[in-house]
């Protein structure tokens, strides 16, 4: 049947103190007060009574609970203010559409009006529309540049936005938090084992014990 959890400790707790009793359990042998586990109860009576036993041996290690649950509720609430709010794509889709297109189509039409204007300039050297369409194809070739060089502006930032050092300077608060909630949950785990379940333990066997002078 399925233990009741205690008032304070969270269900999403409950797996990690059920680890901390079976490390328990597991190195008893390593224990000189735990001997008795295994002879004069055994590792599943044990464990059935501290999982009954909740509420008792948690409260031994409240203070760290508390300090544990404090730090990763913070950490929560860091990572859900961190996460960026949805932008509108359209403007920078619009830029990026343009970005592209603009050294496309001039470099085509910049080809084109060049072209032509060579062909009609070759032909007939004194039509005044060949030499303006050439001097359009270098307008168009200029601009066809700009569109290039603003394109590469554009990805040389974005390269330095994502660049290593960025990525380690943002991720570092990240990385502090992640530290401090590890040492609350080993300290929480360190206070419950060493003041609630071997206690418990020791006591359950000393209770058994028929040399503890309660037998007659």
């Amino acid at each position: 049947m399925h233990m009741n959890v205690a008032p304070y400790l969270l269900t999403e707790d409950r797996a990690e103190y059920e680890r901390v009793l079976d490390d328990a359990l597991s190195t008893a042998h390593a224990r000189p007060d735990l001997a008795g586990v295994g002879t004069r109860l055994t590792v599943g009576q044990l464990r059935s009574m501290a999982l009954n036993a909740t509420a008792l041996i948690t409260t031994a290690a409240s203070s760290e609970y508390d300090h544990f649950v404090k730090v990763r509720e913070q950490g929560r609430i860091a990572v859900a203010t961190r996460v960026p709010a949805p932008q509108d794509g359209t403007g920078a889709g619009i830029v990026a559409i343009f970005t592209v297109m603009v050294p496309v189509l001039s470099g085509s039409a910049a080809f084109i009006f060049l072209l032509v204007g060579a062909l009609l300039h070759a032909i007939a050297p004194t039509v005044v529309f060949g030499a303006t369409l050439l001097t359009a194809g270098l307008v168009f070739g200029a601009v066809a540049a700009a569109g290039l060089l603003c394109a590469a502006a554009g990805l040389l930032r974005t390269a330095l936005r994502n660049s290593p050092t960025a990525t380690v300077t943002a991720g570092t608060p990240a990385t502090s938090a992640d530290d401090e909630l590890s040492r609350a949950r080993e300290a929480w785990r360190l206070a419950l084992l060493e003041r609630g379940v071997v206690p418990f333990l020791r006591a359950a066997l000393a209770a058994t014990d028929p040399d503890d002078g309660t037998s007659t």
